[in-house]
C-alpha cells in the first residue's frame, strides 16, 4: 500500500454476513490494519460510534478512523447509518470517511449513496486491492467537504475538468449558500 503505515488506524466494520465480516477483517490485516472492531448492523454501530465519544476508554478505541458498512442490513441498514453520520445532531464526526459495501452497484444506488455523503463505494465481491485502492484514495486524495443546503458530504467531483461560466465553487464574501471545509 505505498509504503503507509496502517498500524495505527482503527476501522469500523458494519456487516451484518460473518463471511464477509470474516474476508473483511483478514483483508484489513493483511494491509496492515491496527484495529478492526465489527458490528453486526448500523443500530449497534451508532451506538459504539457514541460510546467511543463518550467513553473511549470503556469502548476500547480512542477514535474511529473509517467506517466502512455493508448497505443491505436489519433492522439498520449501511444507508440510514450513514445518513446519521453525516446528518445528526449527536454524530460526534461529520466527516468522518465512510466506504459503503454493497452488491447492488446500479447507478442509481451509487448515486444514492454518493447524494448522501459516502466518501467510497465498494462492491462485492471485492478483492483485497479494492479495499487497498479505498484505503490508499481516502488517505492520500481526502476530498474537501461541501455544506450546501441540499447536500452535506465529500466533493462529489474527482476531477477538476475546465467549464465555462461562474465558478460557484470559490468562496467570495457573498457566498453564503455554499461552505467548503477541509479536513
Amino acid at each position: 500500500m505505498a509504503g503507509l503505515d496502517l498500524e495505527r488506524m482503527s476501522v469500523l466494520v458494519v456487516e451484518d454476513s460473518p463471511f464477509i465480516r470474516s474476508l473483511l477483517i483478514n483483508s484489513l490485516k493483511i494491509l496492515g490494519v491496527g484495529k478492526v472492531v465489527t458490528k453486526d448492523h448500523g443500530g449497534e454501530a451508532i451506538e459504539f460510534i457514541k460510546l467511543v465519544h463518550s467513553d473511549p476508554m470503556k469502548a476500547g478505541l480512542m477514535t474511529i478512523d473509517i467506517i466502512m458498512s455493508n448497505w443491505d442490513m436489519s433492522p439498520v441498514d449501511g444507508m440510514m447509518l450513514l445518513r446519521w453520520v453525516r446528518r445528526h445532531k449527536d454524530s460526534p464526526d461529520r466527516y468522518k470517511p465512510f466506504v459503503m459495501i454493497t452488491a447492488y452497484s446500479e447507478p442509481n444506488r451509487v448515486t444514492e449513496a454518493r447524494d448522501m455523503g459516502v466518501t467510497e463505494f465498494l462492491t462485492k465481491p471485492f478483492t483485497i486491492n479494492a479495499i487497498a485502492e479505498k484505503l490508499t484514495s481516502i488517505i492520500l486524495h481526502p476530498r474537501q467537504f461541501v455544506h450546501t443546503k441540499d447536500y452535506f458530504g465529500p466533493d462529489r467531483r474527482r476531477q477538476n475538468l475546465p467549464f465555462d461560466g461562474e465558478n460557484r465553487r470559490k468562496l467570495t464574501e457573498e457566498s453564503d449558500e455554499v461552505e467548503v471545509i477541509r479536513v
